[in-house]
């Protein structure tokens, strides 16, 4: 008797992981040759995982765990890389004239069917991640591929014109090598990279979720054609090893426009490299996707829609300033708004926005260049960052003239970046005339969706919780599995702190006040500070109260 199978969006509203609207509204926006489940995980509604074990009880076909597979290495040569990589598949094991490969598409009968005619072997199916394969095929076809390279000794006697050959020539190993750093930092969605020279050897470190872990070691002898091949593709000078460079990389990683920032630095142990990893076709233009609450969101909004007045977004680097600014103009971008920007360097580049670089090099600054700005009629101007008192006044005295100015200051919370701006040299004044707000701002790891379970709150968090006026009875948190690379995290989100520069707070900046006065005001104007943004995340189950703490502080 035949069974009806059951339709994804079915299974997985009956599961509870999915809502009717969700799941309407996905339809109704995918196109056509998009597959549903991939359209469910862009738009967050879903994990992988969730979707796997779905997959799993619908087609019966099992899932497998890469993670700490015990694989064959000389099954890597049966399945060759390229195939590997465009059709997401892994070869697992072989058993008599059968190969069972772990695939991210079991449904891909064509792959299937290419595969069992270029093996000879009958295919099996297993469902695994696409991370988790992506690493699979990073780490073991590559580890082959490199093997000759890291470990044979430098041919010294090669002449200084086959050395340059090799680092620019596409298919030499070192060329290979930088590709495949690069590709895996970005499929393991690492915000940089780190290249660090030691005495005896060379630790390549990505940051992943804010927390920096080593990928991998190479020999010493590796060094100097790694930078090498790294100052070319960032177009530095190779022969200047003594003082700090600064360069773009572009590069397409599986179709997707990625943007390198260079940065190079002298060290006792030779020169030390970090990547700035950009994602240019990351969302940068929706601001509910930023993590602000729906009080902060409302307050925030308001602000950046008043026709002139600057606001401020505070934090340290690495905070996610950037992405929260980019958001804002975005929202602002319109046929009928001239906006200028001068940054330090250009993130990410925004179509109908007028992007100015600084290069101090030609005497274009931040004063000097916002000087100019003005002369250019815009309505919005976003300036990188005040550094100085020289440009903190032009931004003044643009917001009073009818400008909208959006800005980064790098202070720890938003009553601190007032008196930051008093210690410039600012008058209380112009201060008090201009400021319109402040954001605070920092980025904490999000629980891991797949390993995340529920506990009790311990007595130190309920103490926590208490002293800030809040209750807690459990805690989620992460237990860590594949998906998370075992740490229980995975993502992260941002926690706000948004001081609304009001008539109160305006006088005592005036009176000289101190910065205690300002704390107190801030208070009865029901501002939420960063420290209950964060344990309101943990109430919700988003984020754990280590990692509140490891950002905010508590009074």
């Amino acid at each position: 008797m035949a069974t009806t199978r059951k339709r994804l969006g079915d299974l997985l509203i009956e599961s509870g992981l999915l809502s009717d609207e969700q799941l309407m509204s996905t339809l109704k926006e995918k196109s056509r040759d998009e597959r549903l489940g991939d359209a469910l995980l862009q738009r967050g509604y879903i994990t992988e995982q969730q979707l796997i074990e779905v997959l799993e009880f619908q087609l019966g076909i099992p899932h497998v765990n890469l993670f700490r597979y015990p694989f064959d290495p000389k099954l890597f040569n049966i399945v060759p890389k390229g195939l590997a990589q465009q059709k997401m598949i892994v070869p697992l094991k072989k058993d008599g004239d059968k190969l069972f490969v772990a695939m991210a598409d079991p449904m891909d009968y064509n792959t299937i069917e290419d595969l069992r005619l270029s093996t000879g072997f009958h295919i099996e199916t297993a469902i695994a991640s696409k991370d988790d394969i992506t690493r699979t095929i990073t780490r073991y076809y590559d580890d082959e591929l490199f093997d000759d390279l890291l470990f044979e000794e430098p041919d010294t006697t090669a002449s200084q014109m086959e050395q340059q050959d090799d680092i620019v020539d596409n298919d030499s190993p070192v060329v290979r090598l930088v590709n495949q750093i690069i590709s895996s930092a970005v499929s393991m969605k690492s915000s940089d990279i780190h290249i660090d020279p030691q005495e005896h050897q060379v630790i390549i470190r990505f940051r992943i979720d804010g927390k920096l872990q080593t990928e991998r070691v190479l020999p010493k002898h590796m060094q100097s054609m790694l930078l090498a091949r790294i100052k070319i593709m960032g177009n530095l000078n190779i022969t200047e090893s003594r003082m700090p460079q600064d360069g773009r990389i572009k590069v397409m990683i599986d179709f997707r426009p990625i943007d390198l920032r260079l940065s190079t630095l002298p060290t006792v142990f030779g020169e030390k490299v970090v990547m700035r990893i950009l994602d240019l076709s990351s969302s940068l233009n929706d601001m509910t996707k930023l993590g602000f609450g729906p009080t902060n969101l409302e307050r925030f909004l308001e602000e950046i829609e008043k026709p002139n007045g600057i606001v401020l977004i505070s934090g340290p680097t690495g905070s996610g300033k950037s992405s929260t600014l980019y958001a804002a103009l975005n929202r602002l971008n319109s046929e009928e708004v001239n906006i200028i920007t001068i940054e330090d360097p250009v993130e990410y580049q925004l179509e109908g926005i007028n992007q100015i670089q600084v290069n101090s090099n030609v005497g274009l600054t931040f004063a000097t260049g916002l000087r100019s700005i003005l002369r250019q009629d815009p309505d919005v101007v976003m300036v990188g960052e005040i550094r100085d008192k020289e440009t903190v006044e032009i931004a003044i005295r643009a917001s009073l003239t009818g400008h909208l100015v959006l800005s980064t200051i790098h202070t720890n919370d938003s009553v601190a970046s007032i008196s930051r701006l008093l210690d410039m040299g600012v008058e209380p004044f112009l201060l008090t005339a201009s400021l319109n707000a402040i954001v605070a701002q920092r980025l904490v790891r999000r629980v891991c969706r797949d390993c995340g379970t529920t506990q009790p709150a311990t007595d130190r968090e309920k103490e926590i919780f208490v002293r800030r006026g809040k209750t807690i009875e459990t805690i989620h948190r992460g237990t860590g599995c594949s998906a998370c690379n075992m740490t229980g995290y995975r993502g992260r989100i941002a926690i706000h702190e948004v001081l609304i520069i009001n008539a109160e707070l305006r006088d005592a900046i005036n009176s000289g006040a101190a910065p205690t006065v300002f704390r107190d005001i801030a208070e009865r104007s029901e501002t939420i500070f960063l420290i209950d943004d964060g344990l309101e995340k943990v109430q919700q189950g988003i984020t754990t109260t280590e990692e509140v703490l490891r950002v905010a502080l508590l009074d």
